[in-house]
């Protein structure tokens, strides 16, 4: 975690989109973030992604930016790679958002984006992601203002959201 402590921001990241290319994410400065660890094959995959979907029509012209990251490491319900991943979630849920390369958000291996969101919120029962669709909300300045659990519904923080984009 040495290494992570220069991070200040989300801003200060540079993660692997769905097709592998680098990207900055000092390019969402002065948006509001919602960053969730999706799964196509969990129990709450339909609401979740259904819900998402309305969250950034109704507030992407505003500075909403929704940041998904799949995620196999909960009862392996993200077995695809990131082509099928893309295909599910653009195709059966119209996902206009980005979505990242697979990635871990626990133990040795996880994402350093995700080392840096749980060392920032930490959850009810310590550090540990504890399911697919945690989400996390991050500020215009990339800082990380809450967390929230997997069974919380995305348009239940709409109020959350809103506060952070006026």
């Amino acid at each position: 975690m040495a290494g992570q402590s220069s991070k200040g921001s989300i801003h200060d990241f540079t993660v692997k989109d769905a097709r592998g290319n680098d990207v900055n994410l000092g390019i969402y400065k002065g948006k509001v973030l919602l960053i969730v660890n999706v799964a196509s094959q969990c129990g709450l995959t339909n609401s979740n992604y259904t819900e998402l979907s309305k969250l950034y029509e109704k507030y992407k012209d505003q500075g909403l930016e929704i940041l998904a990251f799949p995620c196999n490491q909960f009862g392996g319900q993200e077995p695809g790679n990131n082509e099928q991943i893309l295909e599910f979630a653009c195709t059966r849920f119209k996902a206009e958002y980005p979505i990242f390369d697979k990635v871990d958000v626990n133990g040795e291996k996880a994402a350093p984006i995700y080392k840096f969101l749980k060392s920032s919120k930490g959850g009810l029962f310590g550090d540990s992601i504890k399911w697919n669709f945690s989400k996390f909300l991050v500020d215009k300045e990339g800082i990380v203002v809450d967390r929230y659990a997997p069974t919380t519904s995305p348009l239940s923080i709409e109020k959350d959201i809103n506060k952070l984009l006026a």
